[in-house]
């Protein structure tokens, strides 16, 4: 079982949002700002939680004030790459990764998926979902070994999370709630969730 000190998670909000029309991490869903309610939620199931963003002042306001930010640089590269440079700071064998556009994401789901850790061939650099488009690499568990080659897959020039994972072998997590993973890029995305 992994508990809460055992695992770090990452939260990427550098999207430029052009689908939604303004900053999706700043939407707010019942009151909450997007963001922030994604991070209350990694908060319940990781001890240490970094805000991957080029804007840490758009968002220290929202956010706690024990909040880590990580500078990501350069913009436009895409989540693979903040996703490493998020990844290069974590000391736990385990991190969450978390997309800051989950607003349907269930904080059981998420403990429920890390207490199975444990049991994750050690040959699987991830545990992740997997739909019918192939996996959910911004909603799932990935080792910290994985830096090094993530790093060399990024400095050949790869920016596909689907590409990468395809080289490897990746864990696949249980879905009963598959609505728990709706990304919500759009004005139509958000009108649809109330």
């Amino acid at each position: 079982m992994t508990n809460r000190s055992e695992l770090t998670a990452i939260i990427l909000a550098g999207g430029k949002s052009s689908r939604m029309g303004e900053d999706k991490a700043l939407i707010s869903i019942e009151g909450v700002p997007l963001l922030r309610l994604i991070y209350n939620i990694a908060e319940a199931c990781a001890a240490t939680v970094y805000v991957v963003t080029p804007w840490e002042e758009r968002y220290q306001q929202i956010l706690p004030p024990n909040c880590q930010f990580i500078k990501e640089t350069p913009l436009s590269n895409g989540p693979l790459v903040g996703f490493a440079q998020g990844l290069a700071q974590v000391q736990t064998n385990w991190v969450l990764l978390l997309a800051c556009d989950l607003p349907n994401l269930r904080v059981e789901v998420l403990q429920a998926w890390a207490n199975q850790l444990d049991n994750v061939s050690t040959e699987a650099i991830a545990a992740l979902a997997h739909h019918i488009k192939g996996w959910e690499p911004l909603c799932g568990f990935y080792r910290r070994s994985c830096l090094p080659d993530l790093n060399e897959y990024i400095n050949q020039g790869g920016r596909s999370f689907q590409q990468w994972l395809n080289q490897h072998s990746v864990q696949l997590l249980p879905v009963t709630e598959p609505g728990m993973l709706f990304n919500c890029n759009t004005p139509e995305d958000l009108a649809n969730l109330n």
